[in-house]
């Protein structure tokens, strides 16, 4: 019987929605299941055949120490997705990877930590003449830090920008897409590379919206039928990943307003795969997930 971990974080406790159907899944495929924090350092991670990244919803803020965490993990179980796939991941840097393999990805100009805020913005709004857009930390999740601004708030914008960058952290500019106004977000959620379901999340950002201060901003979520041209975009982030196929992936995109889907992120670390909204979904996952147990099971119990 593998032994599964389901890693999370004290304060995501109780508010990830996929941890109990996927918990109750793995136990109806003859797993045991525990759920563990990533930073409880009592935990003796190779008692797990597998430890699985979930709701390690406060990596962001501690970013070092959780890729320090998944190194030393992955030396003692199968820890997914592996160590490799998470560091590449963590930072939006991945989406200028992305966009040098011809993937359709959102406008991204990243301002690095020493450079000059104002007169990057003044180049960026130059380039794209947006009429609105968005400022966010290439490290970051749940939406805390990110804004939108109209063209006339540069000012605001600016300041921003700059505290981001005062504070060592790289800083993303891109155009509001205001087609997401009527449409939301499409997500695709992949296991092993093949589609599963897909999601519709509502419009997620304001003008002059307060800070987010949980560990994430309170999504709208329904079931979608993806487009034919965003499954395209889809299998073509899958094609792009140069690591070996990872157990889980979400694809979220957004139409730009010729009606082309760009991708705005590619989850691969804890994404919500929103198994509450794809009936059978929890049990395709968890076989997928004792598929990858049982080798390290074998291999341990030998």
């Amino acid at each position: 019987m593998p032994i599964i971990a389901l890693v999370s974080a004290r304060a995501a406790r109780g508010l990830d929605d996929d941890m109990p159907l996927l918990e109750a899944a793995l136990t109806r495929a003859g797993a045991q299941v525990q759920v563990v924090d990533w930073d409880d350092g009592s935990v003796d991670w190779s008692r797990f055949d597998l430890a699985l990244l979930r709701s390690t919803w406060d990596y962001s803020q501690r970013l070092d120490e959780f890729l320090a965490w998944a190194d030393r993990t992955a030396l003692a179980t199968t820890l997914l997705n592996p160590p490799e796939v998470v560091r590449w991941n963590t930072d939006k840097h991945y989406l200028r990877a992305l966009d040098e393999v011809g993937v359709s990805v959102i406008p991204s100009e990243f301002v690095e930590p020493g450079a000059d805020a104002t007169k990057a913005l003044a180049v960026f709004l130059t380039n794209h003449d947006p009429e609105e857009f968005v400022v966010k930390p290439a490290v970051g999740a749940g939406s805390r830090d990110v804004f939108r601004y109209s063209a006339s708030e540069a000012h605001r914008a600016a300041a921003h920008a700059t505290r981001l960058l005062s504070e060592s952290r790289s800083v993303v500019f891109q155009p509001y897409l205001d087609r997401v106004e009527a449409e939301g977000e499409t997500a695709l959620i992949y296991f092993e590379g093949e589609l599963s379901h897909a999601i519709r999340k509502g419009p997620m950002l304001e003008l002059n919206q307060t800070e987010v201060t949980g560990l994430f901003k309170a999504e709208h979520i329904m079931p979608r039928e993806p487009g034919k041209d965003e499954r395209r975009v889809g299998e073509q982030v899958i094609a792009a990943m140069s690591f070996e196929m990872p157990l889980y992936a979400r694809v979220d995109m957004i139409r730009d307003s010729d009606g082309r889907p760009r991708v705005l992120e590619l989850e691969l670390t804890e994404p919500s795969v929103f198994l509450a909204h794809a009936p059978g979904s929890a049990d395709a996952f968890a076989r997928r997930i004792l598929a990858r147990a049982l080798p390290f099971s074998e291999r341990r119990s030998s």
